[in-house]
C-alpha cells in the first residue's frame, strides 16, 4: 500500500501542475487534474476527510466535461472564449453552494466519524462550485478557489497534511496568476468581438 506521504507528494505535484496548466489555458489541466483527483481520493479518505475524498470523484466527472468543453469551441477558434459571470448564474451559484453545504454538513455529521464536518463540507462545496466554474471558462472561478484554497490551508494544518497547506498557499498564488491571465485575454476577446 501506498504511504501516506507518498500519496501526498505525488498529489501536490500532480495539482500544482494542474493549477499551472489551467493557468495557462492549456487543455492539458484536464488529464493531469484527474491524475490528481485519483491520488487526492485516496489520500484524503485515509486522512477521515471523507467530503474532499468523495469531492474528488465529482472534480473527475467535472474534469472530463471540462475537457470536452475546452476542446469543442462556439466561436470555431478551437478553444472555448473566457466569460464574466452574469448576476443571475452567480446568483443561482450561490444558492446552489449554500445548499450543497448544508446537505453535505447533515451527511458528515449524522454518517462519518469526521471531526471537522462544517469545514470539510464547506471547502468542498466550495471547491466543487470552482470546478464547475472553470470548466464553463467563467473568470471569476478563480476567485472562488482563492476563498476555498485560503480556508484548506487551515484545515490541512489541523489534519496534519502540510505539504497540502503549503500546495493551497500555492494555489493562491497561481489563482491571482491564473485571474489575471484570464482577465487580460477576457478583455483582448472583448475588443476583438467589438471590432
Amino acid at each position: 500500500m501506498i504511504s501516506l506521504s507518498s500519496l501526498e507528494v505525488f498529489g501536490v505535484l500532480s495539482g500544482a501542475a494542474g493549477v499551472w496548466l489551467a493557468a495557462k489555458e492549456n487543455i492539458l489541466t484536464w488529464p493531469v487534474g484527474i491524475a490528481n483527483n485519483v491520488l487526492f481520493c485516496a489520500l484524503f479518505w485515509r486522512s477521515r476527510l471523507y467530503a474532499a475524498s468523495c469531492l474528488q470523484l465529482f472534480y473527475i466527472a467535472i474534469a472530463v466535461y471540462g475537457w470536452w468543453r475546452w476542446s469543442h469551441s462556439e466561436t470555431g477558434s478551437g478553444t472555448q472564449p473566457i466569460r464574466c459571470t452574469s448576476r443571475l448564474v452567480a446568483w443561482v451559484l450561490v444558492l446552489i453552494t449554500a445548499s450543497a453545504w448544508a446537505g453535505a454538513y447533515h451527511v458528515l455529521c449524522h454518517y462519518t466519524n469526521s471531526n471537522v464536518p462544517a469545514w470539510d463540507s464547506l471547502t468542498t462545496v466550495l471547491s466543487l462550485t470552482a470546478q464547475y466554474m472553470a470548466g464553463r471558462k467563467l473568470l471569476e472561478n478563480w476567485l472562488v478557489w482563492i476563498v476555498a484554497n485560503t480556508l484548506n490551508i487551515g484545515l490541512f494544518v489541523f489534519k496534519n497534511l502540510y505539504l497540502n497547506s503549503c500546495l493551497s498557499a500555492f494555489f493562491i498564488v497561481m489563482c491571482v496568476a491564473g485571474y489575471l491571465h484570464w482577465r487580460k485575454t477576457q478583455q483582448r476577446q472583448s475588443v476583438l468581438q467589438a471590432v
